[in-house]
């Protein structure tokens, strides 16, 4: 059925008009970057005073006003990791309320007023975390039937019992080991519950292993002895042969177990001197992040910007009591 020259006239008037809205929309953008041009014109000293004076105050407060990050890998021993967080916790909250005072005497941090802040989170390790640990092992098996892996290696419950968290701060300029790092490391290792725990724990790794010391020379003695008696007897041109399940080879595997002990025992010594572990230490990495080094593009443009809004509001306020003057 064909078209009615009626409906014909409708679609070509609505094609048409369509067409005449689609031209007044660009020919209203292009009168309004004319417009703006012709503003500019008209206050271009104005712009330009702004811009130059945006310009100059971003380069000194960036040159001023420079952010820099630390960062401290530690390792929370005999069981501190909800202490260390509480500790970061307290800290960051009295920079919050700027308590000076408490950065000053309590923590001990040279110059308070540059300190920005603190915080803590956990490195991500599952090697490190099921690292000769079965019973960690079977709970991330555990957890793995009854969810996603990745959710669950990130998870509070879980990423807290990694080995080892970052400890990241912010200061206004550059900061030294000594003015920073030193104090609030003494602030983190300064609880008595815990300092007796690591005395405990040192006391009883040092008896472990002078009594492992005793046994593998009491086994050297025999050893030397059992070489004397074979060399001295008259069977000592003939090979001696054993198993691995004779008392001989037993006792060789223990000498080799305690060997191995002794060998954790002096690096668990030498992890475990302090109560969080410091392992590594990062300081001064510039902070580029938000606004931080970039006030010499921002302020230019707020300037101008804010004289731009305030004209277009001046002139609307005078267009409405104009009209109501009418």
């Amino acid at each position: 059925m064909s078209a009615t020259p009626q409906n014909t006239d409708n679609q070509e008037l609505d094609l048409s008009q369509i067409s005449r809205k689609i031209g007044e929309f660009f020919e209203g953008i292009s009168n309004k970057i004319f417009k703006g041009i012709l503003f500019i014109k008209r206050n271009i000293v104005w712009v330009g005073a702004l811009f130059v004076l945006g310009l100059g105050l971003g380069i000194y407060l960036d040159k001023t006003n420079k952010v820099y990050n630390h960062q401290i890998i530690v390792t929370p021993n005999f069981g501190s990791v909800d202490y260390l967080y509480a500790k970061v916790d307290l800290i960051n909250s009295k920079v919050k309320e700027s308590d000076t005072l408490f950065l000053r005497d309590v923590v001990g941090i040279k110059n308070p007023k540059s300190f920005k802040g603190i915080e803590v989170e956990p490195i991500t390790d599952v090697y490190k975390f099921i690292e000769n640990k079965t019973q960690n092992f079977e709970l991330i098996k555990l957890l793995a039937e009854d969810g996603d892996i990745k959710k669950i290696v990130n998870e509070t419950l879980t990423s807290k019992n990694y080995p080892y968290h970052l400890i990241s701060y912010s200061t206004n300029g550059l900061t030294s080991d000594e003015a920073t790092t030193k104090p609030l490391m003494a602030f983190l290792n300064n609880s008595e519950y815990f300092l007796k725990v690591y005395k405990e724990y040192n006391k009883n790794i040092t008896i472990k292993m002078a009594k492992n010391d005793s046994i593998i020379s009491q086994i050297d003695a025999f050893l030397n002895s059992f070489n004397n008696t074979v060399n001295g007897s008259q069977k000592s041109d003939k090979l001696i042969y054993y198993n691995e399940n004779s008392q001989l080879g037993d006792i060789i595997k223990t000498k080799d177990a305690l060997l191995n002990e002794q060998g954790i025992h002096r690096l668990e010594l030498v992890n475990l001197d302090k109560i969080i572990k410091d392992s590594s230490i990062t300081l001064n990495i510039k902070n580029t992040k938000k606004i931080n080094g970039k006030m010499k593009l921002v302020l230019p443009l707020f300037f101008v910007g804010m004289f731009i809004f305030f004209s277009f509001l001046k002139r609307y306020y005078n267009n409405q009591m104009a009209k109501i003057k009418v």
